[in-house]
């Protein structure tokens, strides 16, 4: 039997108090960091000049922020925007440590809120806090999300559809 994994979820499939972990980590190579500050227009040497970061806090180029935080909202793709009609914000962002090429990251995300729209009922906000966590399981990065999602379509049942289904 085939079986596909499930992109998203609707509204009714948030629950609060909920956890996911993607079950996959992201390793950022040198890289990754380079293009990745040069494509935002990042030139900060700690992101992008290995001799110049040598003398800095770290002694070594630290990831961009925002990497960080791109690499986490990309690791709960699956669990909690593959069925959202729109991003609605970032809140509480906050770096709790560095993140250094090399390390791998993870994501774990609690579901905090979860309320049905009272104007339309198709859709309805969640809001959510995830951590961002490293191979060493040091959290890196914590913020919180609001989503809108839509509330699972219902199905116009046809005379013989439920036995047919069987």
């Amino acid at each position: 039997m085939e079986h596909h994994r499930q992109f998203g979820r609707w509204l009714e499939e948030f629950t609060v108090g909920d956890v996911y972990h993607p079950g996959v980590g992201r390793t950022i190579t040198e890289h990754d960091e380079t293009w990745f500050s040069l494509m935002t227009m990042n030139h900060n040497p700690g992101h992008i000049d290995a001799a110049a970061s040598e003398a800095m806090h770290f002694g070594k180029r630290v990831v961009n922020g925002t990497f960080v935080l791109a690499i986490g909202v990309g690791l709960t793709a699956a669990d909690l925007t593959g069925k959202a009609k729109a991003n609605i914000g970032f809140d509480k962002v906050v770096h709790t440590g560095p993140t250094f090429p090399g390390d791998t990251l993870y994501a774990r995300t609690t579901i905090l809120d979860v309320q049905r729209s009272a104007t339309k009922p198709d859709r309805g906000v969640v809001v959510s806090a995830t951590e961002v966590y490293n191979q060493n399981d040091v959290v890196v990065l914590r913020y919180e999300r609001t989503i809108l999602v839509g509330s699972q379509p219902v199905l116009d049942s046809e005379p013989g559809l439920e036995q047919a289904q069987r």
